[in-house]
C-alpha cells in the first residue's frame, strides 16, 4: 500500500480571544504569498460577510488555500480563519480538528485572556502543535514582556519560542510563517485506502446542491464519481470539487492530505450534515459494510443555551422562513431550530443559539439574505419544571410556561464563571457580580498585575443580563469570561407578561427571577415606549405577574391640530371639533389594534 506523506502541504488555524488580531494577521499571510492581487486587497479580507465587516468580528470560519515557498521549496498552505466570539466557540472546535497546527494569538495589550485558554483546551485535547505568538507589540501599550512571561508560564515553553509580531504592520510575520512550514507536521495519508473525508462546513448553492466543506484523510475524489454519506445514509454525485481561494476554486482531484470542497449535487439540507464522513462507492452492487471503512470521529453537538421563537410577519412566508433556516443549519452547525404552532407568532419556529450574540446574528441573516421580516420572541434560557406530579418539562420560552397551581418547583441550570482580569479592574467587576445572583468561590493571583475570579452563577444572569458585554464595559475590554455548565437548582422565578392596549403580547413576556420581576417589568415598559411608533389613540404599556399590573407606561396619542383651519370665529365651533376628534380617539382605543413592527422586536432583543 502506498503511504503517502504530503511533505509539501501545512494544515493550521489562527484563533484567539476576540479582538486579537487573528483576521489582521490573516490579511498579512494573504499578501505574503500573493493569494490575494494588490488591487483587490482589503482589510479583514476573509471576513466574507457584511455583518462581519459592520460589527468588526469574525462570525464564520474561512478556510483558504495558499502557495508559498520556503527554501526553493513550494508549499500548499491551508489556513482557516476562525472566531473568537465565545459564541462561535463551536467552529473553532470544528476547525481543529481538520488540521494538524494553530497559531494561539495573545494580544501583548491585554495578555491571555479566557478564550485563549479555552482555545489552547481545545487544540491540546486535539494533540495539535500549538505556536504561541504575541500581537500588537508596536502598540504604545504592549506589555511584551510581562505578556511573554504569562505565556511563557502557561505553555511550559522557554520565552525564546514564543514570537513576538505586529499584525498590523507586518513585523516578523514572514518569521511565523517559515515557522509554521517547520514546526506544523504534515499531514498523513493512504492514497490506495477507500476515499474518507470529514465534513467540517458546509453552504447551499442553488446549482451545485450542498458544498460541504472537506478535509480528505485518505484516498482520492474527482468530478462525478459517486459519495456515501455515511452517518446520513446518504447517497451523491460529484458536480465539483476544488480549493478555497478564499473563493470556491474548481480543480480535477482531491487526495490525502487536503482541505477542500465537494458539490455534492444533494439539495435537501438534512441530508448532509456537519461531522459526518464522506466515502466513495465504486461499485453501488456492494454494500458500504463490505468497504471495512470506519467513520470518522466527528464533532460532540452543541449544546444551545438561548431559545426564541421566530415566525414570519407575514403567514404567508413560513415555507421561505423553513427553507431559510435549514440553509442556514448548513451554514451554522450550532444552530438549531423545531417547528412550532403560537397562538401570538402563528407558524414559526422553536429556535437554539450559543448565546445572545449568536441569536442576533442568525436573526439579522434571516433578514438581510433571505429578505424575511420577523416575529421574535424574547430570548431566553433554558428552565426545568416539576410538576406536583412530579412529571419534569423543559421550558425554552415563556410560552411554555405553566399555571403556577401546576408547578412544585422550577429549576434552571447553573454554571462555574471564570473570569480573568488586570487588578485595575478588581473593583469595578466584584460590584458587577453582585448585582448577579453569584457566588465566589476562589480568587487567584496569576502573575503580577492579573487575577483569576471563579464564580457560580445561574446561567440567566450571565445571558439575558448581558453580562459579557457590561464585563467588557467596566474593564474597557481588558477582562474576560468563560464558563461551564454545573447542574441543575431549585430557582424562585416568575413570568412577567406584557400587555399593550389591554392585551397580553405573548411575544414580549419573559421568565425572571422573582425579586428583580418589578425592576424588570419597569425597564420594559420604558423601552417599549421608546420603540413602539404613537398612534391616533392613546396605548398604555402595562407589565404584570400572575394577573397583578406592576408597572404602566403610557404613549400618548398622535395629534392633529383639527381647529388649524379656523381664524378667528366663535370658540363653540372650535370646541365642538375638539370633542369630535376625542370622540373619534376613544372609539378608535375601544376597537383598535396596533401594528408591531419587526424593529421593534429586534430592538427589545438587544435589550
Amino acid at each position: 500500500m502506498t503511504f503517502i506523506n504530503q511533505n509539501q502541504i501545512r494544515n493550521f488555524i489562527i484563533c484567539a480571544h476576540i479582538d486579537h488580531g487573528k483576521s489582521t494577521l490573516a490579511d498579512r499571510f494573504l499578501e505574503l504569498t500573493n493569494t490575494i492581487p494588490k488591487d483587490k486587497m482589503r482589510p479583514q479580507y476573509l471576513d466574507m460577510m457584511d455583518l462581519e465587516r459592520e460589527k468588526g468580528i469574525t462570525i464564520k470560519m474561512q478556510p483558504v488555500r495558499m502557495n508559498y515557498t520556503l527554501n526553493a521549496k513550494p508549499y500548499t498552505l491551508n489556513l482557516i480563519d476562525t472566531p473568537g466570539h465565545v459564541d462561535f466557540s463551536y467552529e473553532v472546535s470544528r476547525s481543529l480538528a481538520a488540521v494538524e497546527g494553530t497559531i494561539l494569538l495573545v494580544d501583548a495589550t491585554k495578555g491571555i485572556q479566557a478564550q485563549t485558554l479555552a482555545n489552547l483546551e481545545l487544540a491540546t485535547k486535539q494533540g495539535l502543535i500549538i505556536i504561541p505568538v504575541i500581537n500588537k507589540i508596536d502598540s504604545p501599550q504592549a506589555k511584551i514582556k510581562e505578556t511573554k512571561e504569562e505565556i511563557a508560564k502557561l505553555f511550559k515553553k522557554p520565552e525564546d519560542e514564543i514570537f513576538e509580531i505586529s499584525a498590523k504592520l507586518g513585523t516578523n510575520v514572514v518569521r511565523l510563517l517559515d515557522a509554521v512550514i517547520e514546526k506544523v507536521p504534515p499531514p498523513i495519508g493512504y492514497i490506495e485506502k477507500p476515499f474518507k473525508a470529514l465534513i467540517f462546513d458546509s453552504k447551499y448553492d442553488i446549482h451545485k446542491g450542498i458544498i460541504a466543506y472537506v478535509r480528505v484523510f485518505d484516498g482520492t475524489i474527482k468530478r462525478d464519481e459517486k459519495i456515501y454519506l455515511m452517518r446520513q445514509k446518504t447517497e451523491g454525485s460529484v458536480k465539483e470539487i476544488g480549493y478555497f481561494k478564499p473563493e470556491l476554486k474548481s480543480i480535477e482531484e482531491l487526495k490525502a492530505g487536503e482541505i477542500g470542497y465537494i458539490a455534492t449535487g444533494i439539495k435537501e439540507p438534512g441530508k448532509v450534515r456537519v461531522g459526518d464522513t464522506i466515502t466513495k462507492i465504486s461499485n453501488f452492487k456492494f454494500q458500504i459494510s463490505n468497504l471495512n471503512i470506519e467513520p470518522l470521529p466527528g464533532y460532540q453537538e452543541p449544546e444551545p443555551m438561548v431559545f426564541a421563537s421566530i415566525s414570519p410577519e407575514n403567514p404567508d412566508d413560513f415555507g421561505l422562513l423553513k427553507e431559510a433556516v435549514e440553509r442556514l443549519k448548513l451554514n451554522d452547525a450550532s444552530f438549531i431550530f423545531e417547528a412550532e404552532m403560537r397562538e401570538y407568532l402563528g407558524r414559526g419556529f422553536r429556535c437554539g443559539f450559543l448565546g445572545l450574540l449568536h441569536a442576533e446574528i442568525i436573526t439579522e441573516r434571516l433578514k438581510r439574505e433571505f429578505g424575511l421580516n420577523l416575529v421574535l420572541s424574547t430570548p431566553s434560557v433554558i428552565y426545568k419544571s416539576i410538576t406536583k406530579e412530579k412529571k419534569e418539562r423543559l421550558i425554552y420560552t415563556s410560552a411554555d410556561w405553566l399555571d403556577p397551581s401546576r408547578i412544585e418547583e422550577v429549576q434552571e441550570l447553573w454554571v462555574k464563571i471564570q473570569i480573568l482580569t488586570p487588578l485595575r479592574y478588581f473593583g469595578p467587576i466584584s460590584e458587577l457580580l453582585t448585582d448577579i445572583e453569584a457566588n465566589h468561590i476562589n480568587t487567584d493571583y496569576l502573575v503580577t498585575e492579573k487575577a483569576e475570579l471563579i464564580y457560580e452563577s445561574p446561567l440567566r444572569e450571565i445571558i439575558t443580563k448581558n453580562f459579557y458585554d457590561k464585563l467588557k464595559s467596566v474593564s474597557q475590554g481588558f477582562a474576560s469570561m468563560s464558563y461551564e455548565i454545573l447542574d441543575w437548582r431549585k430557582a424562585n422565578l416568575v413570568k412577567l407578561d406584557i400587555l399593550i392596549l389591554g392585551k397580553k403580547e405573548e411575544s414580549f413576556s419573559r421568565i425572571v427571577s422573582e425579586k428583580d420581576a418589578h425592576k424588570e417589568g419597569k425597564k420594559l415598559v420604558e423601552k417599549l415606549k421608546e420603540t413602539l411608533p404613537s398612534q391616533l389613540f392613546a396605548v398604555p404599556i402595562q407589565a404584570a405577574v400572575g394577573g397583578k399590573i406592576i408597572a404602566r407606561e403610557n404613549i400618548k396619542a398622535k395629534r392633529r391640530d383639527v381647529i388649524a383651519p379656523l381664524y378667528g370665529g366663535d370658540y363653540t365651533r372650535k370646541r365642538k371639533l375638539l370633542e369630535k376628534q376625542k370622540k373619534g380617539k376613544k372609539e378608535l382605543k375601544e376597537k383598535g389594534e396596533i401594528h408591531i413592527p419587526a424593529s421593534v422586536f429586534l430592538e427589545i432583543f438587544r435589550g
